[in-house]
């Protein structure tokens, strides 16, 4: 290969690259959602979330409350 085919193909990646550097600046993977849409569906996970911290669909999980420890002795 001759020095000038080098030296194309050399700025040709570097163009690729930049262009490609570009295109992806500031974007996230919003999976074609709207802002809208979006916002949505993170309040749906961070309320499956919240459920899943505070003890799944509000069974006997947690501390107990009223009861937990057999109350207190009262004569």
């Amino acid at each position: 290969m001759t020095k000038f085919c080098l030296c194309n193909r050399e700025l040709a990646r570097q163009k690729h690259a930049k262009k490609s550097n570009e295109q992806s600046k500031g974007k996230r993977n919003e999976d074609g959602l709207s802002a809208a849409a979006r916002k949505q569906r993170d309040a749906e996970i961070m309320q499956q979330k919240q459920k899943k911290a505070d003890g799944g669909d509000g069974g006997d999980g947690g501390d107990g409350g009223e009861g937990a420890k057999g109350g207190t002795k009262s004569k």
